[in-house]
């Protein structure tokens, strides 16, 4: 049974933001101190993508792990209400894999930052230099 009446679950859930979140924000603070720059959220995108690398054909999402259906703990389906929240986190992970396949199709790479990997934000960096190259120019951008 849900602790809260409708309308404090209302505010709460509303309250709830898709962008500029903490671990997105930490996230772009730690790569842009380490020389990477990027674009945020481009609409022309499928799924929006938290940080786009034009040149080097590359996103990140960063994923919040209740919103996404990750199985850690943070991820947990709430005990209330199953027939409501299975469908819709089920049916977020169906929305960001097409995504995905979209991105892939149009020859963009793409790499998920879970909230719950922001806790060690060092490795998680060192995830992201491996995936994006050395920071500053791409090569591609030297090149053209």
């Amino acid at each position: 049974m849900d602790t809260r009446t409708p309308e404090q679950r209302r505010r709460i859930m509303q309250s709830v933001g898709q962008k500029d979140t903490k671990p997105e924000v930490a996230l772009r603070q730690g790569l842009h101190r380490l020389g990477y720059r990027f674009r945020l959220h481009r609409k022309d995108l499928p799924g929006r993508p938290d940080l786009v690398f034009p040149s080097r054909k590359k996103v990140v999402f960063v994923h919040g792990c209740f919103w996404h259906g990750h199985g850690c703990a943070k991820g947990r389906l709430p005990k209330s209400r199953p027939e409501f929240w299975v469908p819709k986190i089920e049916g977020n992970k169906a929305r960001d894999a097409r995504a995905i396949e979209r991105l892939t199709k149009m020859g963009w790479e793409t790499h998920i930052v879970w909230q719950c990997d922001m806790k060690n934000s060092e490795r998680v960096a060192e995830e992201l230099a491996t995936f994006l190259g050395p920071p500053g120019r791409s090569k591609e951008a030297a090149e053209g």
